[in-house]
């Protein structure tokens, strides 16, 4: 379920979306917030997003060219 962006906790990986009139667009990678803004989990880089929601980040499974699957490092 997503929630309203200014309830998004500090510190945590969350996974961000920007709702408007063209519909729901979500990042394909977790983030963290902080004072500054928002970070990458994975790299650290800042990254320049203005989300409305944020939902907790869950691990994607992903299916790899020789039919194997494995969980994305989240």
């Amino acid at each position: 379920m997503w929630k309203p962006i200014p309830s998004a906790p500090f510190g945590r990986e969350l996974e961000l979306a920007v709702f408007d009139e063209d519909g729901e667009t979500a990042l394909v990678f977790p983030c963290i917030r902080e004072p500054q803004g928002w970070k990458s989990a994975a790299t650290g880089v800042r990254v320049d997003i203005r989300p409305t929601h944020w939902r907790y980040w869950e691990s994607k499974t992903v299916q790899t060219d020789d039919g194997t699957s494995v969980a994305e490092a989240s």
